[in-house]
């Protein structure tokens, strides 16, 4: 403590915690400070007057203004910022690819319209993308809710939205009276509902309302690189579950929030929604027509009709987890296959089938987790990514391929970089997707659910959905260079079965066994993707890679030079391509061997061909790779794992 003072001459640098706070507070650089206003209902009230009439909610919020200029001035962005839309090809094969959101049509068509306009021109596009979720940490007490309102925007490069916090930022906490609160009789009225979405809008509408002047005139803004440049404001990507969606764009539960197909038969397609056509149809139609074959509220007023050039239907943008993960895959796939193993086998075999498929899951190696009583969005994901063997041999292979189909397209479209093939191969994903799904026709009356519907719009850039599609990807990093060297420029350059074992170096000295190590493997991350490292692609399977256990890391010293080692159990590859029905790559055990650990390229994740036996109740997870001869490599572990092993 002595020492630390003497730079300060023996006196601390602050009073005390609330002189430290008040040096803080007033610190002005990168302060964008909260503030706070009440909202109340104004409206006609009835005899009887519910409590939420008479309740006050209070709202906190930053000015998303202010956001924006702390990001465009972070001189640590000052690299990582596209003031202007662009396109990018591969110079490989001349095909177009996109990456970050300023690649996308959206983006242009929004640089176009502003270019025209003699008040903006010359402007460079600031798109702000915003998202909500209520999350378990954002339930307030009393009567009200507390939505964490996110904003970033999309000049920002990708790689630093996904890493870097300063490009996210909450600049609100949306206060929601609760719909179902212990005055349960009043939160189910029509007057109250419409109370709650008017209510989110109006809210929206004031917090932005900060954007708007320079949405119609350009502001010189100060950038990270010391310099100043024009420019304008638009509202970008909203990034909702379909519950927010719903309310975000005023269409009714079990319609689609982007497009006018018929609710009963919602994958026959039908034009987009636009704010032209539904504010003609509101003033053409009765309410009623409106409700019950357009699925549109005729009453509440959007938030986006405040703001120039903002189309809600246009701008709602789904959110990966909650639509795919955990209701398309958790909430759909995964409780079908209950319902139709209770419908084919009776309950009481279903259960035990079921029981089995969860020991499956216990056993997969390094995965202990089993009997998921609580479903958040990480258990849904780590399910996900060993749930397809964990079933084969108890259900058909067509529902083994639905599975499979919609984990490939989930993997897809999280890619970091997209390129037209990409885009085919989704498209491909979600027509086997739809094929294998009427598998489940046994127990679900109907496919035409709006959360498997939005993988129509993922996988279709008709309206130009790549830009937004691009801003939901949840993925940190990604795999784009795939490179081993397996030639030496040095050394015994012959095939080590040719070699006489009695010609091998003799080593006298010592072996020193590693009981225990830790690994980290630094997978290549965005610096090496579009603009960086050349990709190397390899026509063996798995890019050429193989798979091995290791047993033990030793080490010795020979000829004066250390050496860094491996014991491993090789697996060789069974047959010459994936699994049809799940779409890895299979392996058997096989001899031992030594390896060096430079030869060690990343973890592989093995999961157990389990077949159509029952496994001991016994079998725990660290001693599957021991009892089970044959496994899959499992190429929906992580992102860089679906790269290799696709």
């Amino acid at each position: 403590m002595a020492v630390s003072l003497t730079k300060h001459c023996d006196t601390p640098p602050f009073a005390d915690h609330k002189d430290l706070y008040n040096v803080i507070d007033a610190t002005q650089l990168g302060d964008v400070p909260w503030q706070s206003f009440s909202v109340q209902y104004t409206g006609e009230c009835p005899e009887v007057v519910p409590p939420w009439m008479n309740d006050e909610f209070e709202v906190w919020y930053r000015d998303p203004r202010a956001m924006a200029y702390n990001i465009l001035a972070n001189p640590t962005f000052k690299d990582e910022i596209n003031y202007t839309p662009f396109h990018e090809y591969n110079a490989s094969d001349n095909t177009c690819q996109w990456k970050d959101f300023m690649s996308g049509d959206w983006a242009w068509q929004q640089a176009d319209t502003i270019s025209k306009d003699p008040e903006t021109h010359g402007s460079a596009l600031v798109p702000i993308i915003l998202g909500s979720d209520k999350t378990t940490v954002s339930v307030g007490t009393g009567n009200t809710e507390y939505y964490p309102l996110y904003a970033s925007i999309g000049n920002v490069c990708n790689n630093v939205r996904h890493t870097h916090h300063d490009a996210l930022v909450i600049i609100s906490f949306l206060a929601i009276p609760k719909r179902y609160d212990t005055d349960k009789k009043h939160s189910k009225d029509d007057v109250f509902w419409i109370f709650h979405c008017q209510l989110i809008h109006s809210l929206l509408s004031v917090i932005l309302s900060s954007l708007k002047s320079a949405m119609s005139k350009y502001e010189v803004v100060h950038r990270g690189d010391s310099h100043f440049r024009r420019m304008t404001y638009s509202l970008g990507p909203y990034i909702a579950d379909y519950e927010e969606q719903l309310v975000l764009s005023c269409v009714i539960k079990h319609w689609c929030p982007k497009c006018i197909a018929v609710r009963t038969d919602l994958d026959s397609g039908g034009m987009y929604h636009c704010c032209e056509h539904t504010d003609f149809i509101i003033g053409e139609l009765h309410e009623d027509i409106l409700w019950n074959e357009y699925g549109i509220i005729s009453d509440l007023v959007l938030f986006t009709n405040d703001f120039l050039r903002a189309d809600i239907h246009e701008l709602l943008s789904f959110d990966l987890l909650h639509q795919l993960i955990k209701g398309a895959f958790k909430d759909h796939l995964v409780d079908w296959v209950a319902k139709y193993l209770k419908a084919v086998h009776g309950t009481k075999r279903a259960e035990e089938i079921m029981s089995d498929i969860d020991r499956r899951v216990a056993a997969v190696p390094s995965f202990s987790g089993r009997d998921f009583k609580q479903w958040t969005g990480n258990d849904s994901k780590a399910l996900m990514k060993v749930f397809l063997p964990a079933i084969e041999g108890h259900v058909p292979g067509d529902m083994v391929c639905a599975f499979y189909a919609l984990l490939e397209f989930c993997y897809l479209v999280q890619r970091n970089v997209i390129t037209e093939d990409t885009l085919n191969q989704i498209q491909d994903a979600l027509g086997c997707f739809h094929c294998y799904r009427k598998i489940f026709g046994l127990v679900v009356p109907t496919f035409s659910l709006p959360r498997q519907h939005s993988m129509t719009h993922y996988a279709s850039n008709r309206h130009n959905d790549l830009g937004q599609m691009l801003v939901t990807n949840q993925r940190l990093d990604k795999l784009a260079a795939f490179h081993m060297d397996f030639n030496r420029n040095q050394g015994d350059h012959r095939d080590p079965e040719d070699i006489p074992t009695g010609s091998y170096p003799w080593n006298e000295g010592k072996l020193q066994v590693f009981n225990s190590a830790s690994a980290t493997f630094l997978a290549p991350s965005d610096p090496s993707g579009v603009s960086g490292m050349n990709e190397y692609t390899c026509n063996d399977c798995m890019q050429g890679l193989e798979v091995a256990r290791i047993i033990c890391f030793f080490s010795f010293i020979h000829n004066w030079e250390g050496y860094l080692c491996a014991l491993i159990q090789w697996f060789d590859k069974i047959g010459d391509c994936v699994n049809e029905d799940t779409g890895m790559w299979m392996d058997g055990s096989q001899n031992l061997a030594v390896i060096h650990i430079d030869t060690i390229f990343r973890a592989a994740h093995l999961i157990p061909i389990y077949s159509s036996e029952y496994i001991s109740h016994s079998l725990k997870f660290y001693h599957s790779i021991d009892s089970f001869h044959s496994f899959y490599v499992n190429k929906f572990a992580d992102h860089h794992a679906f790269g290799i092993a696709s």
